[in-house]
């Protein structure tokens, strides 16, 4: 088939499979109750359908190929992930604590338990590695052969965004503080070749926040007894958005980009980039 028709048809296919995933796995994992989880699981059921279609029926190639080969280079690029997204989210939170902008206090919190923090911690890997495998998979993949990095990258980071302005306390800031990562998260896969820098980023970033308390993009997580008072106003704190929304994660942004631009990442072969 033409490129030029493949593409479309392609990267189609794999959107309506994740769509139609999404529709049909909603009510049947509704019974979980909390909105969070329900949107992580579905999330990453479909992300895995619509990747599995895509590499298995077009590529006849299996699902690993797509960068989630675990070998030694992937530890090493999962584990700087995860050192990168936690360490700015750390900085996030960690300023205006120094700074008297915020205070950390504890409370009572009867799911405050380890049961509870394993639920809460699988459901954030599930989360995180479920949007990196649709935003920054198969599609993505074929998208960045047909037209080149940054085409495809930073459109896809906008889209990423905007698939998060639904999320409760949106705003605009929160939706630009998004797109930003998105971008990033783009630009890591472009950095290691595989799938496990982005999502250690992600995870490392997410899994943060809700130790101490603060809210991921309008969803509290709660396994803790702590939490972040602020004596600042929304702009610095993100509102009941969390600090994804707030003029200091758009500082540290910038910080995580040099992190992933200078860590000693171990590049991977993309498969489908291979390709003639």
């Amino acid at each position: 088939m033409d490129r030029a028709k493949q593409v479309p048809l392609s990267v189609g296919m794999y959107v309506l499979v994740w769509v139609v995933c999404l529709k049909t796995l909603a009510p049947i994992v509704a019974w979980i109750g909390n909105s969070f989880a329900a949107l992580a699981v579905t999330g990453f059921l479909a992300a895995l359908a619509c990747n599995a279609c895509g590499m298995v029926l077009y590529q006849k190639r299996r699902l690993v190929a797509i960068g989630l080969h675990w070998n030694a280079a992937s530890a090493r690029n999962a584990a700087l992930g995860i050192a990168g997204g936690a360490g700015s989210a750390s900085m996030v939170i960690g300023i205006p604590l120094l700074t008297g902008a915020a205070r950390l206090r504890t409370v009572a919190n009867e799911d405050a338990t380890w049961a509870t923090a394993v639920f809460v911690i699988a459901l954030l890997a599930f989360g995180a590695a479920g949007e990196e495998m649709f935003f920054r998979g198969y599609g993505f993949q074929v998208l960045l052969r047909a037209f080149g990095p940054w085409t495809t990258v930073v459109p896809v980071g906008v889209i990423f965004a905007l698939m998060h302005a639904a999320n409760p306390a949106s705003t605009p800031l929160a939706i630009a503080n998004t797109a930003g990562f998105g971008i990033l998260f783009g630009y890591s896969f472009l950095r290691s070749g595989d799938l496990w820098l982005p999502i250690g980023l992600h995870f490392g970033w997410n899994l943060t926040l809700p130790v101490f308390g603060v809210n991921i993009s309008g969803f509290t997580m709660g396994f803790t007894n702590y939490t972040v008072e602020w004596t600042a106003g929304p702009l610095w704190s993100g509102g009941d958005y969390g600090v994804e929304g707030s003029t200091l994660t758009s500082a540290v942004l910038f910080l995580l980009a040099a992190f992933v631009r200078r860590a000693p990442v171990l590049r991977q072969k993309v498969q489908l980039l291979e390709e003639a």
